[in-house]
């Protein structure tokens, strides 16, 4: 579930190691500023071309069932349509911890993400949300995408409408 270990290193950790650990973290700094941007490119970088990125425990917060979304494409085209030339966002990640495994990364972290819709930015939602995601190393460089995550709520304030409609 999440990465709660006592220790980030161990005292063996090597550059590589470091590495790994700052690129598992910038997929999901990608994943942010990539909404916040509305960077197609960016955003899409973060994710596996076979990933899944569940929101549902997140929206149940306000009752909302949303499907889970599966495919780099379909996750990308969905989100940023969802808010192309509607909604403002800012998300800050914080709190980051990462277990590698090979080729294979967890990680958790809290996500602050501020949605405004942009014709009434007096409506907004501000959620707290836990992170809970895998990874694995990218095939095409050294870098590291999301292949799972999944996006729980912590807390809520505004109004949803600013994310959904």
């Amino acid at each position: 579930m999440y990465v709660t270990r006592s220790h980030a290193l161990t005292a063996d950790a090597g550059a590589a190691d470091l590495r790994d650990r700052l690129e598992v973290t910038d997929a999901l700094y990608r994943f942010g500023l990539g909404q916040d941007l509305k960077d197609r490119a960016l955003f899409a970088s973060a994710f596996a071309p076979d990933a899944v990125l569940d929101f549902r425990p997140a929206a149940s917060a306000w009752g909302a069932e949303p499907p889970p979304m599966a495919g780099r494409d379909t996750i990308v085209d969905t989100i940023l349509g969802m808010f192309e030339g509607r909604v403002a966002t800012t998300h800050q990640v914080t709190n980051p911890r990462v277990e590698l495994d090979g080729d294979d990364a967890r990680l958790t972290a809290l996500v602050e993400a501020q949605h405004l819709l942009v014709a009434d930015r007096s409506v907004h939602a501000l959620l707290k949300n836990l992170y809970d995601v895998d990874l694995v190393r990218a095939g095409d460089g050294p870098g590291w995408v999301m292949r799972r995550v999944v996006i729980d709520n912590v807390w809520l304030t505004g109004d949803p409408v600013a994310i959904f409609g």
